[in-house]
Parts: structure tokens; sequence; C-alpha cells
């Protein structure tokens, strides 16, 4: 068990002192939590419209690549995206948000017009393959969304779980100690002034 603090005046005085300082860091914690929570329920909101977009849009293109699959034969599709570079362009910005570094993706263009020749694919195919293609983008681009979305929920919840925890400890722990401190103390001070009253005014008889 920890010692009391001394029933002085000194001791009262630096017990409220940092009473004071725990009540503001207490205020501007909670303050900070608020702050942090808005941009979480924010992006949990993105997150959910992002994961629609993308089962949506995963539906579209594995059906556009089917039907091109049909129409082309699966050999040729194969040594069309063969010839597609890999998307490896992705540009990672971070913006502070109450000193938490919160990633932004640069955006990828979904609709690039398709890098492959359709020379010697069968008439009448190309917009079939094109329509693949570009759905295929799409779906690298809300991928590079979400990914960007989800790392920033991760990121303010185990910040907004170590704010929580600092709030509570100020909270429920040190504030109502110090309180009952600056109480305890005050209260010896009171009874010692009484004594000291008493003592003198028996002395003066």
């Amino acid at each position: 068990m920890a010692n009391k603090a001394a029933a002085t005046r000194s001791a009262m005085t630096r017990i409220q002192a940092a009473l004071k300082l725990a009540r503001r860091g207490h205020g501007l914690l909670e303050q900070k939590r608020k702050i942090l929570m808005s941009e979480l329920m924010g992006r949990v909101k993105e997150v959910r419209e992002v994961q629609e977009s993308i089962r949506s849009i995963f539906g579209e293109a594995y059906f556009s690549l089917q039907m091109a699959n049909i129409t082309m034969g699966i050999e040729n599709v194969e040594k069309i995206a063969l010839l597609v570079p890999e998307e490896d362009r992705f540009v990672v910005r971070l913006r502070s948000v109450m000193g938490i570094d919160i990633p932004e993706v640069d955006r990828v263009e979904p609709n690039r017009s398709p890098v492959y020749s359709m020379g010697g694919a069968a008439s009448g195919s190309s917009s079939v393959l094109d329509n693949a293609y570009v759905n295929a983008r799409e779906v690298v681009a809300l991928i590079a969304r979400l990914a960007e979305v989800e790392t920033s929920v991760y990121r303010l919840a185990i910040q907004i779980r170590k704010t929580l925890r600092r709030v509570n400890a100020l909270e429920k722990v040190f504030i109502p100690k110090s309180e009952s401190q600056v109480k305890l103390i005050a209260a010896a001070l009171d009874e010692n002034e009484r004594e000291d009253l008493t003592r003198i005014k028996l002395s003066s008889r």
C-alpha cells in the first residue's frame, strides 16, 4: 500500500497542482478520444462501402473474364494477359490525425486504356476483352482503397484504446485518489489548527 501523503500545506499544494494538471489532461484526452472516434466512424463507413463495391465488381469482373475465355479461348486470353504489366506504382502518403499517421493511397485509375494489341484476335472479341480488362482495373483500384481504409481503422482503433485507458486511469484512479488525499490533508490541518487554538486558550488562563 502506498504511503499516505504528509498532512502539511506544502504536500496539499503539491497534490492540488498535480490534480489540476490531471483534470486538464483528462479533458484533453477526452477531446482527443472524441475526435478519433469521429474519424473512426467515418472510416468504418468507408470500409463497408468499399467492401460492398468490391463484392459487386468482383462478380462483374469474373463474369467478363468468363465471357472473354468463351469468346476468344482461354489460351488466347492468357497470352494477352501476359502482355499487361503488373500494377506496382502505388503511392502512399501519410496524414496526421491527432498525432496518428493515417495512410492515404493515391487513387489507381480504373479506366486506363488497354495496353495490349488485339491483332490476331477473333473478330468482334476486342470489346469483350476490353470489358474484362476495365473490370480488373476497377478491382485493383478498390483493393488499394480498401487497404487504405482498413489500415486507417486499425491504427485509429489502437490509439482510441490507448487513449481510453489513460482517460479511465485519470478518471477512476488518479483524480479520485488525489481528491481524497486533499480532503484528508485539509481535515488534518483543520484538526491541528483547532488543537493549537485550544492549547493557546488553555495556556493563556
